[in-house]
């Protein structure tokens, strides 16, 4: 008796085991899936500084893809006259009064806007690492006003996701 008695209750405190560390197993599990954020959509419209690439040349025997117009450009023309070979590249323009170089220190990269403030039209982005110049701060310091380098293309970031980069 008494060892039917001994089964009984460790058989019992053996299935509440299986159970709380199966339950704890599975809610670890989902609880990693969960916590992994999913990879940040790129759409053609946030990265406006990117140009289309040209297409590439084909292998010989497949048909060429180009149009017309891209044959024209991408051909040498028979009558073009020698050009001189090019030289060091300028030196990048002045900064504006108070303006400065930098980049987007936000792993996530930021949404350019058209005014300093959440509900402005969003004009834009920013990736991560991307060089910018700072011209100015709103009065609340709590914006930048950006412009993308080697672009023309400006517009207000929240501030603190800026650093300034040394210029040499």
């Amino acid at each position: 008796m008494l060892s039917g008695l001994t089964k009984f209750i460790l058989g019992f405190f053996l299935a509440i085991a299986v159970l709380i560390g199966g339950g704890a197993a599975i809610a670890l599990y989902f609880m990693n899936r969960t916590g992994i954020p999913p990879a940040k959509p790129v759409y053609s419209n946030d990265s406006p500084s990117v140009k289309a690439q040209a297409p590439k040349a084909t292998e010989p025997g497949s048909k060429s893809t180009l149009t017309p117009e891209t044959k024209a450009e991408s051909s040498p023309s028979s009558t073009s006259t020698p050009t001189e070979s090019p030289k060091a590249t300028p030196s990048p323009k002045a900064l504006p009064s108070g303006a400065y170089r930098g980049r987007v220190n936000w792993a996530e990269g930021l949404s350019l806007r058209s005014q300093p403030n959440q509900q402005a039209e969003k004009i834009g982005g920013v990736g991560f690492n991307q060089k910018i110049i700072i011209l100015e701060e709103s009065a609340d310091k709590g914006w930048q006003k950006i412009r993308l380098e080697g672009s023309e293309q400006e517009g207000w970031v929240k501030a603190g996701n800026t650093e300034k980069v040394d210029e040499q």
